[in-house]
């Protein structure tokens, strides 16, 4: 008890300097109101009533729904588009444009469409625009969204509503790949009638918004469809996404009432935006786990899996969730949190924390004394990231551990990490877009472990390897459990915590966050 008092002692002063010396977001919280520009008033005095507007950082990608990897384009898209699956809040799979889904064999899936959908062109629905939209991700390699529906051969249609899939082997992940934006169907007719460009500049889906404008790094309009399938959306004439990159822009909008709801904010401004009437801070668990990356190379300490064990031991997960992320976190030992298919629920909401073994572990690996090792972490990328890296330095500082940390651009730590040149240690904050195990364990049965940090495990490739085909899903569960402990236990990445999502909202909108960061404006209602 004392040694944990005393590491949070430490944690809490040095959580003070920060405070003190820093230009963070959380300083310029204190400025001006910022005053609306000309386009910005030509919104508020030209929109309907009944509008709501959420702020987003950044502006979405394109309207090509195929061709991103984005999450805020993501959460723009799903309004406007369908897909044959959605996920429920609790993120259960059900049918969206599916009326019904059987596994006929291993590789044949055959499926009914709901009747009655269409297009907000007036188009109806049909098996022939399914087969067009996943053609053309199966089969266009430039796509992102390519990599994740390689596995479809062919796509056979029976009738208007009926078509089966027909997929490259056993793909048990099917059902996951088809419930995200590669499954977002495009209109067949208005495509080749107009072309892709006008599609890009004009989209229509079917889902329960429809597009009315789109101003590049400005906003993204749009209203309810009438003849949306579920029924119009009544609670709202017109949703506007706004794009403000500024974190204090996005609250100071929030509580002047410029905006509804604000999205990626830290848990520093949940208190500020709770003091004030009418607004509210929420938040929600998302997918993104921060780890350390750690280096096997033979010419590494952190080669000795003592050593590996004795970083682990020092630090404190719990600290670091509650005094940095503010308990907006919880400490895991694996990337496969709750939620996802394969999830190990005792290896997460974990903390192995103590310092007295890590000590003893490090004076039998030879290093009684002092350890020195480096730890490399992009710049300011992932939430209170350079804090947490500073906070990680002190604890294994308590042990004896001597740690160089670089902080280094996007780019160059991408380089850095992916030809293993990091030094002994990397920090990063993974996603997981499919809730499969399959992703997030993908990187250590293949030749990117050994690339990045020469590490290697053949039980873990043939378990994976295995559960990737396995239709046997009982089976496939416990083979992605036992990775997840091979991977614990020899700790090619150190694994600290599942991060929450935080928003800041208008109490005249019940919004519920979701664990996959979407802002699916049906679930919501405006008061």
């Amino acid at each position: 008890m004392k040694n944990r008092l005393k590491v949070i002692g430490v944690l809490l002063a040095f959580m003070f300097v920060l405070a003190s010396c820093s230009n963070s977001e959380n300083t310029s919280q204190n400025a001006e109101e910022p005053t609306l520009n000309a386009n910005e008033t030509s919104i508020e005095e030209s929109t309907n009533e009944r509008k709501l507007t959420i702020a987003i950082p950044s502006d979405i990608a394109s309207f090509d729904i195929h061709d991103h990897n984005e999450i805020h384009t993501e959460a723009v898209h799903i309004n406007v588009f369908s897909y044959l699956l959605k996920r429920q809040t609790n993120m259960e799979i059900e049918p969206d444009l599916l009326n019904s889904y059987e596994a006929v064999d291993d590789v044949t899936w055959s499926m009914t469409l709901k009747e009655g959908v269409t297009f907000h062109n007036g188009d109806p629905l049909t098996a022939e625009d399914v087969k067009f939209t996943l053609d053309r991700v199966a089969k266009d390699e430039t796509l992102q969204e390519h990599s994740n529906l390689k596995i479809i051969e062919e796509v056979k249609v029976i009738n208007d509503y009926e078509f089966e899939i027909i997929t490259e082997g056993a793909q048990p992940t099917l059902l996951n790949l088809l419930s995200r934006i590669g499954s977002g169907i495009l209109p067949k007719n208005y495509i080749e009638e107009h072309g892709w460009d006008h599609f890009l500049n004009e989209p229509i889906g079917t889902g329960p918004l429809k597009f009315v404008e789109w101003v590049r790094d400005d906003r993204v309009v749009l209203e309810p469809y009438e003849n949306y399938f579920e029924g119009k959306i009544q609670d709202v004439d017109q949703v506007v996404f706004r794009v403000i990159p500024e974190t204090s822009t996005r609250i100071n909008e929030l509580l002047t009432g410029g905006v509804d709801i604000i999205t990626d904010i830290t848990p520093d401004d949940m208190e500020r935006i709770n003091a004030q009437d009418g607004v509210s801070a929420v938040s929600a668990p998302s997918q993104r786990v921060g780890f350390l990356g750690i280096h096997h190379g033979e010419e590494h300490p952190t080669s000795d899996p003592r050593v590996r064990e004795a970083i682990e031991l020092a630090i404190d997960k719990e600290a670091i969730t509650q005094q940095i992320l503010l308990g907006e976190g919880t400490p895991t030992r694996t990337r496969i949190t709750p939620g996802n298919f394969g999830a190990h629920p005792n290896l997460f909401n974990s903390n192995l924390y103590d310092i007295e073994k890590s000590k003893q572990l490090l004076a039998e690996a030879g290093y009684a004394d002092r350890l020195e090792l480096t730890l490399t972490s992009p710049n300011n990328q992932y939430l209170k990231s350079n804090e947490i890296n500073e906070v990680i330095a002190a604890m294994l500082g308590q042990v004896g551990i001597n740690v160089n940390l670089k902080f280094e651009e996007w780019s160059r730590f991408l380089e850095l990490r992916n030809n293993g040149e990091y030094g002994d240690m990397y920090f990063a904050a993974y996603g997981n877009s499919i809730f499969d195990s399959s992703i997030g364990l993908q990187e250590f049965a293949t030749s990117t472990a050994w690339d990045r940090a020469s590490y290697a495990n053949d039980e873990i490739v043939e378990l994976w390897e295995t559960a990737l085909t396995n239709m046997n899903f009982e089976e496939r569960e416990q083979q992605y459990q036992k990775i997840q402990e091979i991977v614990a236990e020899e700790r090619p990445k150190i694994y600290l915590y599942l991060q929450n999502e935080v928003y800041g909202v208008n109490d005249h909108v019940i919004f519920t966050p979701r664990t996959d960061s979407m802002l699916v404006i049906k679930d919501m209602i405006i008061q």
